[in-house]
């Protein structure tokens, strides 16, 4: 995401249902596929967003306290040079944290971090801890006037995402889900539309942790902190050169939400609750 996206700037989004996988798929054989939603008006892409989970309020019970911690690993096609010249695109400490925490996560990858750091790459895909999901390939808009990034073409939107997704498979990441996010969050009804053939569910977010270029790791932790409720999504970073005191914030909210009786899920379990 990063910069300025940190504000959210996503178009409100037609009114989409999830689906649960159909009995069929359930009863097939072979692994768990992960839950999408079903296509919107026309076929449009479906996006999903932040709902209650368990019980709700219709029949007087509480929604189940259930949190999902997103990570965005951010690359762009010409940040190549810089990373040659060692600054660091990605957070191995963060990565290493979550993992002693046992924090389950979905990290939404850019193609080009994933070639970048293919070995990371795989190593997060290799850790059931965590699922992979789109981040486009080289995290360019998919609408005007997004916070001053380059933006993709409309006939190139659906080719940029399985751009991502052949860069995942060369280096060799499994645990790679369906879901895709868009850069800046920024996307319109033509962006929906053009990224059908991808058949990816769209995931927006909640709470805005600000961790993006932030210095104050305790602002950060409590700007989450103050935001989430049940079935909340929250953005954060992987990257250490963007967003250097991400790891230190989730130190401190992870403790502090699992004292307040949350429990920390990817994604795709947020999305089948």
């Amino acid at each position: 995401m990063l910069g300025g996206a940190l504000a959210g700037c996503a178009t409100p989004a037609p009114s989409l249902s999830a689906t649960a996988p159909s009995a069929a798929a359930s009863a097939s054989a072979g692994p768990k596929k992960p839950p999408t939603m079903a296509p919107g008006p026309a076929g449009r892409t479906p996006v999903f967003e932040r709902r209650t989970t368990g019980g709700g309020t219709a029949g007087g019970g509480a929604a189940e306290k259930v949190v999902a911690l997103t990570f965005d690993a951010d690359m762009t096609a010409d940040q190549g040079p810089r990373a040659k010249a060692g600054e660091r695109f990605d957070n191995q400490e963060l990565i290493a944290l979550l993992r002693r925490l046992k924090v389950p996560s979905t990290v939404f990858m850019t193609g080009r971090w994933a070639e970048e750091y293919p070995a990371q790459a795989k190593g997060i895909g290799a850790d059931g801890l965590f699922e992979v999901a789109n981040h486009s390939y080289s995290h360019y808009a998919f609408t005007a006037d997004c916070y001053g990034l380059p933006v993709v073409a409309k006939d190139s939107m659906a080719r940029d995402v399985e751009r991502a997704f052949s860069a995942f498979r060369a280096a060799g990441v499994r645990n790679v889900v369906p879901y895709f996010r868009f850069p800046g969050g920024c996307y319109d009804d033509a962006a929906l539309r053009a990224l059908a053939p991808a058949n990816v569910t769209a995931v927006q977010w909640d709470v805005v942790s600000g961790d993006a270029f932030a210095t104050d790791a305790g602002a950060v932790a409590e700007q989450v902190l103050d935001g989430v409720r049940p079935g909340s999504l929250v953005v954060m970073h992987c990257t250490s050169s963007a967003a250097p005191v991400t790891g230190e914030a989730v130190r401190r909210i992870v403790p502090e939400l699992r004292e307040r009786g949350y429990r920390f899920v990817k994604v795709s379990e947020l999305m089948e609750g």
